[in-house]
């Protein structure tokens, strides 16, 4: 499939990406595990909080998949001394725009959460779960703009060990905040968000020091970046940002649209969502190292190289991602019985877990396509593309087949896989078409 050279460099890549990402989605289901045992509703309000946190850095995010393109195809070129130059640039747009974001999101907070769900226990615990989070939102964008950074320059390890670090003392805090351990106030939901608000802030600590120790003479905090630097900077990540306020504004429309099909659907919609989160882990790894090894070859000004590379990691993604969804297909009920203690919870979600687990080889490619595509600098059609397909496709399917039509969450969750296996297959299209080959970085 994949000769052994290839092969050995998409794993060096890729494998220290994934183990941080794994922690960091281990943490989200410890985090689902240790506030499920509050009840539906503390689980319902922490699911849906985390995904309008995720809406609202959603622009700001995007930064880290600027930075990522712009230092691989600098270290494809050989111009090692400019490979920073992304990250400083990267660095001060989120300080520039996410404070500002912050303050206003604070002040309409209560507003925006009522219009997500109506249930008042829900609102009550989720509100306070969310503050912390929307608080730590310029922490989490400079931490983006290092994952990038780090990911383009073949340092992924330095991303993992942080992410390890940080995700650890996570946990520890939920331990502390949730039940009121260690003499603190039990803050039940809320103590989860200000874990997660603090650990934010510890691994950003770790990327300073690590970016003065190993970026230092690539320009890190060093040189300022040009008017140029931040136009390109902007060309990419807005696109990309764009895609995921869109992709993740969806999410929480989808949370939405099950809410009003009921309180149980929603809770296992959110547990569904975490257990997809971690088993898209790999993938998105492989993903990420396809966007860097398809930089760096265009860079070298090798075009074929780089058309490859997509493949190759398509074809070990597709692999690990079917060997990952097989045990949720064989045996659902003691993967998500970890998480939901309701029996008839549990029987609402089995089947939606078993076809998650079907979809995982067109997820493996869906991921892989649109991240070396967003290598490429192809950003913006990437965007039009999984704009369109969740928006103008899916969205209102579900919601006709939800609350109108009175289907739960089995009909929504197989539109969903539906949808993902249209998008895959269109991405893959684009890719073997190769238009992406002549954009300028």
């Amino acid at each position: 499939m994949v000769d052994g050279p290839r092969f050995r460099r998409i794993l060096t890549l890729a494998l220290p990406i994934i183990g941080g990402m794994v922690s960091q989605n281990i943490l989200n289901l410890v985090d689902t595990a240790m506030v499920g045992s509050l009840g539906d509703a503390a689980l319902a309000a922490v699911g849906l909080g985390g995904f309008a946190n995720f809406m609202f850095m959603a622009l700001i995010l995007g930064v880290s998949t600027g930075v990522q393109v712009m230092a691989a195809r600098r270290k494809g070129q050989g111009l090692l001394d400019q490979t920073a130059l992304p990250l400083n640039a990267g660095l001060a747009m989120v300080l520039a725009l996410a404070p500002l974001m912050t303050a206003v999101l604070i002040f309409w907070l209560p507003d925006i959460y009522s219009l997500l769900n109506s249930d008042v226990e829900v609102i009550e615990q989720g509100v306070p779960y969310l503050r912390w989070r929307v608080l730590a939102i310029t922490i989490v964008g400079c931490n983006f703009a290092f994952r990038g950074y780090w990911n383009a320059v073949d340092l992924s390890r330095l991303y993992m060990g942080t992410l390890v670090v940080m995700h650890a003392t996570n946990i520890f805090l939920n331990w502390v905040f949730i039940f009121g351990n260690l003499g603190a106030p039990a803050l039940g939901a809320e103590g989860a968000g200000l874990a997660s608000a603090l650990s934010t802030a510890v691994g950003l600590s770790i990327y300073v020091f690590l970016g003065l120790r190993h970026a230092r003479d690539h320009g890190f905090l060093k040189h300022l970046p040009t008017a140029k630097d931040f136009v390109r900077l902007l060309t990419l990540s807005l696109p990309a940002g764009i895609q995921q306020l869109f992709f993740s504004t969806g999410f929480v429309v989808l949370f939405w649209i099950i809410g009003q099909v009921g309180t149980r659907e929603l809770a296992g919609a959110s547990v569904l969502v975490n257990l997809l989160l971690v088993a898209l882990l790999p993938g998105l790894g492989l993903g990420l190292a396809a966007s860097t090894l398809v930089g760096q070859a265009l860079g070298r000004g090798e075009p074929d190289d780089a058309e490859q590379w997509g493949w190759d990691v398509a074809k070990v993604a597709a692999l690990l991602m079917a060997v990952i969804g097989l045990p949720v297909v064989v045996m659902p009920d003691p993967i998500i019985g970890v998480f939901i203690r309701d029996a008839e919870t549990l029987g609402i979600t089995r089947l939606p877990a078993q076809i998650m687990g079907v979809s995982m080889v067109m997820e493996a490619l869906g991921m892989v396509m649109m991240h070396a595509l967003l290598g490429a600098g192809d950003a913006r059609r990437v965007m039009l593309i999984t704009v369109s397909m969740q928006w103008i496709l899916f969205l209102p399917m579900a919601y006709v087949a939800g609350p109108v039509l009175g289907h739960g969450l089995l009909t929504i969750w197989l539109l969903q896989g539906i949808y993902r296996a249209v998008q895959a297959g269109i991405l893959a299209r684009l890719w073997s078409r190769k238009a992406w080959a002549h954009i300028e970085v």
